[in-house]
């Protein structure tokens, strides 16, 4: 196949290089897996959602990249306590909310300026981009949960506008 061929002329949807995106990880719930520690070594920025489980691995993810996390709903003792419930901070351009159950969110994200919402708890992946908004779910990185995957998310800027995909765990 050449240059020039259709497939190659089109702007396609591609995931930058790892160092360019950002890492985004929730309900760990006292497993971190080496799976996911390989997986988000070398992005820019780590993102916890909450239900971290246990102090230490907020350390492992900080040597990894510089790390935001937020308390989640398991999150108990004086290390969880210095943990905000939900942080805003702009990455990249992105303008980002953190907030470990979505249901609890109550704001307005347009009006609040962000451009993406992320939140855990419900260990579903998913992506969902509503006009100028997207609500990003990593799903869970720790113990399996009924028969859902066990996965995180990487997230970046492209032309403006956040992208964000799910990432499969093999474990």
């Amino acid at each position: 196949m050449t240059m020039t061929d259709s497939k190659f002329t089109e702007k396609a949807f591609c995931a930058p290089f790892r160092e360019e995106r950002i890492g985004v990880i929730s309900d760990t719930h006292g497993l971190l897996r080496p799976e996911a520690l390989e997986a988000l070594d070398g992005v820019s920025h780590i993102l916890h959602a909450g239900d971290i489980g246990v102090p230490e691995h907020l350390e492992a993810l900080a040597c990894i990249a510089p790390l935001t996390a937020i308390r989640g709903n398991i999150d108990r003792g004086p290390w969880a306590e210095a943990l905000p419930e939900t942080v805003s901070l702009t990455i990249q351009g992105l303008h980002i909310h953190m907030i470990h159950d979505r249901k609890d969110l109550r704001a307005e994200p347009e009006t609040d300026g962000w451009n993406v919402v992320i939140s855990g708890h419900s260990h579903k992946p998913s992506i969902e981009d509503v006009g100028s908004l997207l609500w990003l779910n990593p799903g869970a990185a720790g113990p399996r949960r009924f028969r859902l995957p066990i996965t995180l998310a990487f997230l970046w800027a492209e032309s403006g506008r956040p992208r964000a995909e799910i990432h499969h765990l093999p474990v």
